[in-house]
């Protein structure tokens, strides 16, 4: 599987994504720098964590505007797996490459910590790995988490099974109290309508590795692995 992260001046996790790709798939990625205008030949591109340009502005809004995200968005358009994760979920719903926007934490504080999440979907390229209703531990570490969407997009979401992980608590219970920023329908992540885009505010590259204190976002790197080899 060939593979492509994105590096704009601000990320902070594109060397933590790389590490987990290689040691899970055995390919180092490219690291393309934003100012490229192409990004090569690859099976899943990334866009990491961090804060794209200073979250100046908008999160994700100056990052999207960024020379390579027109080849980006072709090449998602053309069928190229594509995964965001934080910093990149916000890019994603810039580009408009998935809908809806990452607001302000309802807590109006930065949020850092391990949350519980429910994979909602087994049969995507990201989550092949998972058994539905699996409850997983992921970090999250965001300013501007909250998924905020129009009622007929949500509707749109829940209809067409495009929510694929959701917060919840130890025994797979959607609330609020599980809720750490607000999301509505305690959305963590969506993928898009050819569910080759995914889009998601917790980190599995962080715990991706025994050594990271545990291993449940290893299965959606071994996944794509499986889906894009």
């Amino acid at each position: 599987m060939k593979s492509s992260v994105i590096v704009f001046p601000g990320s902070n996790c594109d060397r933590d994504v790389a590490v987990s790709l290689e040691q899970l798939t055995g390919h180092a990625p490219a690291m393309v720098w934003h100012g490229e205008a192409v990004v090569p030949d690859s099976d899943l591109i990334v866009l990491p964590g961090g804060f794209s340009y200073g979250d100046y502005l908008r999160s994700g809004a100056m990052a999207a505007h960024s020379p390579i995200m027109t080849d980006i968005i072709a090449k998602a358009r053309a069928g190229v797996a594509v995964l965001g994760i934080c910093n990149g979920f916000q890019v994603l719903t810039e580009t408009r490459l998935l809908p809806g926007i990452l607001m302000r934490n309802a807590s109006l504080k930065f949020i850092c910590r391990d949350v519980l999440l429910r994979v909602e979907r087994d049969d995507t390229i990201f989550t092949n790995h998972y058994t539905k209703g699996d409850v997983i531990r992921i970090p999250v570490a965001h300013h501007d988490g909250n998924y905020f969407s129009d009622d007929d997009t949500i509707r749109a979401l829940e209809d067409e099974g495009r929510v694929v992980l959701r917060y919840c608590d130890a025994d797979g219970t959607i609330g609020e109290d599980s809720n750490p920023n607000g999301s509505r329908a305690n959305i963590a992540g969506v993928i898009d309508k050819t569910g080759r885009i995914l889009g998601l505010m917790p980190h599995p590259e962080r715990l991706a590795d025994e050594a990271l204190g545990g291993t449940d976002g290893a299965p959606m790197f071994r996944s794509l692995l499986e889906a894009l080899h």
